[in-house]
């Protein structure tokens, strides 16, 4: 599958955005976002925060991200953290509970601690208005108030990054496909 939008590539990159490319290719969000210079230098330090480490337990960030890109199905993201969420020891059987497990519903397999997590997740992206009490208590009640603002943060910048891979149609990587094919995994 081709991309919607000509991916920038390390010869064509505008100055602004030439670092990006320095270690050799950023990856296909960060070739989409070179197409706007401007936006590339603001957005990608602010995803760069969001997604990566902080006061939330790792685990608790990864199935934010791959909670998020299920919900929304945003087929790039899933197959990309399928991949990662492996590679941090989730169990193939809890990456597909939280891939298949339809929102509003516990993926089995959770604990207390990541069920109240992925209810809050699942809160944010799916629904409007403000998330209700007994969401926000249960998610308080297992987590810091820095840490569910984190992982508000987190679900809000996968929501983006989830309509912009889809909307733009990004492809997987060849090597997250290859790892994906070798196990077997039908996302």
């Amino acid at each position: 599958m081709n991309a919607r939008v000509a991916l920038v590539d390390a010869d064509q990159a505008p100055l602004l955005v030439r670092h990006l490319y320095e270690g050799g290719d950023p990856g296909v969000i960060a070739r989409a976002l070179a197409t706007v210079p401007e936006l590339a230098v603001a957005t990608l330090p602010f995803v760069g925060a969001a997604l990566g480490p902080g006061a939330l337990p790792a685990d608790i960030k990864e199935m934010a991200i791959f909670r998020t890109s299920a919900v929304l199905e945003c087929r790039y993201c899933v197959d990309t953290h399928t991949v990662v969420a492996w590679d941090m020891g989730f169990t193939p059987a809890m990456v597909t509970a939280l891939r298949d497990t339809p929102p509003g519903q516990r993926p089995p397999g959770l604990d207390e601690r990541q069920a109240a997590a992925v209810a809050w997740i699942d809160a944010l992206a799916v629904g409007r208005g403000t998330v209700d009490d007994q969401t926000w208590a249960a998610v308080s009640s297992v987590l810091a108030d820095h840490q569910v603002v984190e992982l508000t943060v987190t679900v809000g910048a996968t929501m983006f990054l989830n309509r912009l891979c889809t909307s733009l149609a990004l492809p997987t990587s060849p090597q997250t496909q290859a790892r994906l094919a070798a196990a077997a995994v039908a996302p």
